[in-house]
């Protein structure tokens, strides 16, 4: 399925929107996922998806597919490391959020976070509410997650780089 949008009402151009979806991780995308770069700045808020290769009960590896092609990737994580952010027993945290440098720009990020909320009503029907952390000096992401619906916990920790915001989004 792929959409098309108007981009410029008064020509009639139509500009491609490619299919984004969210799936969880299988082996034929390791190897696109094992190409990701991401800038030093990046490295310092979030990880490579190779660095998740190898993870731990409780931990779901989701990938950001544009038209079947990995872009993006993040973890889901319904173990113990939720309890330090939510008190809530359904609870997921959203953690190492990452959009391959070569694709950043396109949208992907925000397509991917926007279809959250349904993926995970339909994969982890228990849940009802999501929280992540993100660092207090990483203005894209917070930027980014208050618009696809979390809000700011007005919680605060010091983490591995300083200090971090707590966010939640409720599932309904």
């Amino acid at each position: 399925m792929v959409k098309y949008r108007n981009s410029d009402w008064g020509n009639g151009h139509m500009e491609k929107l490619n299919r984004v979806e969210l799936k969880h991780f299988i082996s034929e995308y390791k190897e696109e996922l094992n190409t990701f770069v991401l800038t030093e700045e990046q490295k310092q808020f979030s990880a490579l998806p190779s660095n998740f290769e190898e993870i731990n009960e409780g931990q779901y590896r989701i990938v950001i597919l544009s038209d079947h092609t990995p872009v993006g990737f993040f973890l889901l994580n319904s173990n113990e490391r939720v309890k330090k952010y939510s008190n809530n027993s359904n609870a997921l945290l959203l953690s190492a959020l990452s959009i391959n440098h070569a694709e950043q720009g396109k949208g992907y990020a925000k397509q991917g976070m926007t279809l959250l909320v349904e993926f995970v009503q339909s994969e982890f029907p228990h849940c009802d509410e999501l929280v992540l952390v993100v660092d207090k000096d990483n203005i894209p992401a917070q930027k980014l997650y208050l618009k696809v619906g979390f809000e700011d916990t007005n919680e605060r920790l010091i983490g591995r780089i300083g200090e971090e915001i707590i966010m939640r989004q409720l599932i309904k």
